[in-house]
């Protein structure tokens, strides 16, 4: 059981943080990447709940089962494309609190030369390692299905 659900302790918190989800999620950054970013950070910082609720975001869009599968050895599966494979790095270096070099930064850009687009991605980071800082801590998980 969850210690806390922060949509009913402080809702207007919890209204404030879906709200800015919402706007990226309808900005241009492409949603399977969207979801991918949100589903590796979730595996990093080891968020049962927002795993779950990502994946099934993901196969929503009609995603190949097999691109949840390799997202933890993305780096070695020919699933992604280049463009996603440079947000899920940037998203590695930003959960694990490492810095974004040059060259990091500098082949987002290349796919992501659009400043809005880079910066919903940069943004949409930051977000879901700060919902996961509510998610583990508060003890939420997700339900059991048959």
């Amino acid at each position: 059981m969850a210690r806390m659900l922060l949509q009913e302790a402080t809702p207007e918190v919890y209204q404030g943080y879906m709200k800015i989800a919402g706007l990226i999620r309808r900005g241009p950054l492409p949603r399977p990447t969207q979801e991918l970013i949100k589903i590796r950070a979730s595996q990093l910082n080891g968020c049962a709940f927002c795993v779950d609720h990502h994946i099934r975001d993901f196969r929503a869009l009609g995603e190949p089962e097999e691109r949840v599968h390799h997202l933890t050895v993305w780096r070695e599966s020919p699933l992604y494309t280049e463009p996603e494979r440079a947000a899920l790095a940037y998203t590695e270096a930003v959960t694990r609190r490492e810095p974004v070099g040059d060259e990091l930064w500098e082949t987002l850009r290349k796919h992501y030369p659009d400043d809005r687009e880079l910066g919903d991605l940069a943004a949409l980071v930051s977000l879901i390692n700060a919902l996961n800082l509510f998610g583990v801590p508060l003890k939420l998980r997700p339900p059991v299905r048959d």
